[in-house]
This record gives structure tokens, C-alpha cells and sequence, in this order.
């Protein structure tokens, strides 16, 4: 099976190298795949697939810490309802992307699974996972420069680590990939 798909992804290299174009853009679309040989992603597309997804991320996350701090809730069902407002924001911005670019919303659910689970997942992991090892960070309120200067350290060092996994994803026509094929 991934033989096919290779000789699939090759196959559709060459066709578009035969025709004279070689631009990036010449090879998206070639089954749902943007045709990228592996390492031929830049960093800087890399880099904006993984701020679309810290944006998501972001969104969900101070809600869900101000939500949980306003209902007075203890650290870990805080942490559960940032964690699944994040995946919910990361998701509805690809959603309204791709819809917005004329997918029907049953696809567009699925371009922004397939786009989005991963980097989200890794974002999550390492973002939630530096909050809790910073001393402090995790009873800091939402009034304090520690909660704030905790969370962004986390999202920096979130986003410096999900970057590579997203280029190398893009890279073998998987993650934002499928997103910036509906990108015109």
C-alpha cells in the first residue's frame, strides 16, 4: 500500500515536473497530497501551520482557565476543559478556513482531523506538560505575571517543539498539507 502511494506521489511529481511547472503551488491537489519530496518543506510554512494551531490552542486554553477559575475548580478539571476547548478552537479555525474556501462541512471535519489531531495533540502534551514543571505555575491566578509568563514559556517552548512535527508531516503530504490545497 505505500509503495502505491509512493509511486502514486511520484508519479504526479513527474507529471507536473513534465509540464514545465515548478513551483509549490504547481503541486498541490495531486491527490490530496501537496506533492513535496521530504525535506522540501520550508521552515516558514512549517512555522505557519504551527501558529494556526498555537492560535486554536491559545484560545481554548485561557478560556478554559478563566471558565474553570470562575466556577472555582481545582487544577485537573481546569486543565481537562482548557485541554478540550483547545482541540475545539484549534479544530473550528481549519473549519472555517476550508469552509469558508466552499468544502461542505462534513469534509471540512475531516480535512481538519486529519490536519490538526496530531499538532494539536503534540502542542497540548509538551504546553500542559511545561506548566506543570514550572514551580508555581499551576496555582498562579489568572491575575498574576507568574500565570502569564508561565504560559507563554510554554507556549514558546510548545511551539518550537510541534514546528518540526508539522514540517515533517507537510512534508509527506500529511497535516496542514491537506489544508493548503482549499488556499488560493
Amino acid at each position: 500500500m505505500e509503495h502505491e502511494a509512493h509511486a502514486h506521489h511520484r508519479s504526479a511529481h513527474d507529471h507536473a515536473t513534465h509540464h514545465g511547472h515548478e513551483s509549490d503551488a504547481a503541486h498541490e491537489g495531486h491527490g490530496g497530497r501537496q506533492g513535496h519530496a521530504p525535506g522540501k518543506v520550508s521552515w516558514s510554512m512549517a512555522a505557519k501551520a504551527t501558529l494556526h494551531c498555537l492560535t486554536g490552542c491559545a484560545i481554548g486554553e485561557v478560556l478554559g482557565m478563566i471558565i474553570g477559575t470562575a466556577l472555582g475548580w481545582g487544577n485537573a478539571p481546569t486543565m481537562v476543559l482548557a485541554i478540550a476547548l483547545a482541540f475545539f478552537f484549534g479544530y473550528s479555525l481549519t473549519l472555517w478556513a476550508v469552509t469558508r474556501a466552499g468544502l461542505s462541512l462534513k469534509a471540512a471535519i475531516g480535512v481538519a482531523l486529519a490536519a490538526d489531531t496530531l499538532s494539536i495533540a503534540v502542542m497540548e502534551i509538551v504546553d500542559n506538560g511545561v506548566l506543570l514543571l514550572v514551580p508555581g505555575a499551576m496555582d498562579a491566578h489568572l491575575s498574576d505575571a507568574l500565570f502569564w509568563g508561565a504560559l507563554a514559556f510554554a507556549f514558546l517552548i510548545a511551539f518550537l517543539i510541534t514546528t518540526p512535527v508539522n514540517k515533517w508531516m507537510i512534508g509527506r503530504g500529511k497535516g496542514h498539507a491537506v489544508v493548503h490545497q482549499y488556499h488560493h
